[in-house]
């Protein structure tokens, strides 16, 4: 068993899929099923089940799972440990983001990072706000960046920009003409929103929370894992949506969406780092850089 086996392994697990793992590592798909099979011939266990064009975990994978966890985290501290007694800015760095952060902050501070810190091994995913503080809690990233409420002992929670969210219609939309709109109005409208779990739906939830409105009265058509499929499903049709400004920033300069006239309460973009876990010198540089593209920083 090795520490390359190990990677893959928990690659395929954390997507279910061959491919899409082999995409994510930079590797042949040959090579990570080669990697699969290896660890369950010589273990005699199946790992994953191949249901069609899918894979299911089994129990042995399962078992095997958190072991392979703490062994990595365990390498990757040994190898922040090592570099900081050397000094260089090295070694794997783990990142995850929260879409709209990873959209439309982060894109800038991953390609300024590679380029200033060439020998930083720079693993990057996605997610939503709940799915990228779980991995933080759980060591499967070493530092996220949400857009959501966060309430967590273990994290260290950081504000860095300042957002706004902003309801979108179509053109044709009754709404588009940018009328102030009352809680009856959206009590009545058509939503299209993003899945619970996500930082946008949580500052939606609760600023309708904050207007006395319970957000289950809403009438939610569909809901959407992404801001983009957000602002297409709205774009000709009677539903609104509720996404950041930043997101719909090229669509309504376009014409092709309105905002109308909701105000939401500033939120902020945040860093999310696990209190019980000293950044390594490739982190502390990543948080340096981050900081040092946020142009709004809260004050105190």
């Amino acid at each position: 068993m090795t520490l390359e086996q190990l990677r893959i392994f928990l690659a395929v697990a954390r997507v279910s899929h061959v491919t899409r793992a082999a995409e994510t590592l930079g590797l042949s798909q040959s090579a990570v099923s080669a990697a699969i099979a290896a660890l369950e011939t010589r273990h005699g266990v199946t790992l994953f089940h191949r249901v069609g064009r899918r894979i299911e975990i089994t129990q042995a994978g399962t078992a095997l799972m958190d072991h392979a966890q703490a062994i990595l985290r365990q390498v990757a501290a040994a190898e922040a440990a090592l570099n900081d007694c050397s000094g260089r800015i090295a070694g794997p760095l783990r990142v995850q983001a929260s879409q709209t952060v990873a959209s439309y902050f982060l894109p800038p501070v991953l390609v300024a990072f590679r380029s200033r810190h060439p020998e930083v091994s720079l693993s990057f995913a996605d997610g939503n706000t709940a799915t990228v503080a779980q991995a933080v809690i759980s060591g499967d990233a070493d530092l996220g960046l949400v857009e959501g409420l966060v309430h967590s002992p273990v994290l260290e929670v950081s504000p860095l920009v300042a957002d706004r969210l902003a309801v979108l219609v179509g053109p044709d939309h009754p709404w588009a003409t940018g009328q102030a709109l009352t809680k009856a109005d959206l009590l009545a409208g058509a939503w299209v929103l993003r899945e619970s779990g996500s930082g946008t739906r949580a500052a939606f939830d609760a600023a309708l929370a904050a207007q006395g409105l319970d957000p289950r009265a809403i009438n939610v058509l569909l809901e959407l894992p992404s801001n983009e499929a957000c602002l297409a499903a709205v774009g000709s049709g009677k539903a609104a949506t509720a996404v950041s400004a930043r997101a719909a920033a090229a669509h309504t300069a376009r014409g092709l969406l309105a905002t109308a006239g909701y105000s939401f309460a500033p939120r902020w973009f945040a860093m999310l780092r696990h209190n019980d876990r000293a950044p390594g010198a490739a982190a502390r540089a990543f948080i340096a850089m981050v900081r040092e593209h946020a142009g709004d920083r809260p004050s105190g």
